[in-house]
């Protein structure tokens, strides 16, 4: 992950090859805790038992009513648009990634293998997949968040539905957080996987080919959980942003609220929710940028090894 001068073996297109790669692998695999998660992050009531008129208590209890209600489909909901989603952002964000740290590497003095070259990098890189995806991201939640009766049947539906009742601007919804958040997010995710990496080769120097694709593994798994703990509150705003004007769809699942933007969606959030409204729905993402980030970056790391 990121230019390497002396080993020079992955052009730009096969890195945007090996990130869209891995961006579809993982996405199958992970699909039911991002499906949790924006069902948590939506749910206007408090995340307990004791609550009576809360649709979600806790995970097993989610993972039960789900099944029961809507089948085993419903934890791939939104799953054709979430590829879209995943292989999208994959190819452009490790394209641009691996672009920027070139560049530094070029025209500037900096080391292109530094842990802040990869802050600065990841989190630019990030900021330009999200713009290239977000209106499939969009969708993604809505069809995520919505129960049963349907309000879309398929991905056309959605798309043609949402232009008409909408306007265009719909699928830019909740941009504004996003790209607040996915820049500390992804770079921190960049950042921290550099340096345990370095940590790793210090403690474990010699490797083999298994061992090498382990250690990928446990030191994204462990990038992802810091990075998403810290950046969490706002990709909470985002998602109520995003299922706005999307009402109907939501009354099977308990209050629903209009949010005017950023800050009046975090200060709702504040005063009916208390700070423990910003982090509804931590703990499935954080098993999700466990398995994710780790993913992302083992899959990476191994077709980029093939590719070369």
């Amino acid at each position: 992950v990121g230019s390497r001068p002396e080993a020079k073996c992955v052009s730009t297109a096969e890195a945007a090859a090996a990130g869209s790669a891995s961006g579809l692998v993982t996405r199958v695999l992970v699909s039911p805790l991002d499906v949790l998660k924006i069902r948590f992050q939506l749910q206007i009531e408090q995340l307990s038992s004791r609550n009576p008129a809360a649709k979600y208590h806790g995970i097993l209890q989610a993972v039960q009513r789900i099944f029961r209600e809507e089948g085993l489909t419903a934890f791939w909901k939104g799953h054709v648009p979430a590829q879209f989603l995943s292989v999208g952002f994959g190819a452009v964000q490790f394209m641009v990634f691996e672009s920027l740290t070139e560049l530094v590497h070029n025209v500037t003095s900096f080391n292109a293998r530094d842990s802040l070259v990869h802050l600065v990098c990841g989190g630019l890189a990030a900021c330009t997949a999200t713009v290239a995806v977000q209106p499939v991201d969009m969708l993604r939640t809505r069809f995520a968040a919505q129960g049963e009766p349907k309000i879309y049947r398929n991905l056309r539906h959605a798309v043609v539905t949402m232009y008409q009742t909408e306007g265009p601007r719909t699928f830019y919804r909740g941009l504004t957080p996003t790209l607040v958040a996915i820049f500390p997010y992804a770079g921190l995710q960049f950042f921290f996987y550099n340096i345990l990496q370095q940590f790793s080769r210090c403690v474990i120097p010699a490797e083999g080919k298994n061992g090498g694709n382990v250690k990928n593994l446990v030191c994204g798994s462990c990038a992802g959980v810091v990075s998403k703990t810290l950046t969490y509150p706002l990709d909470v705003v985002k998602k109520r942003l995003q299922v706005g004007g999307f009402e109907d769809a939501r009354a099977a699942f308990g209050q629903v609220r209009t949010y005017g933007g950023l800050l009046d969606c975090m200060r709702q959030i504040m005063q009916e929710e208390g700070p423990g409204g910003f982090f509804k729905g931590l703990s499935p993402s954080l098993l999700k940028a466990a398995f994710s980030t780790g993913l992302i970056f083992f899959w990476y790391e191994l077709f980029c090894g093939l590719l070369c």
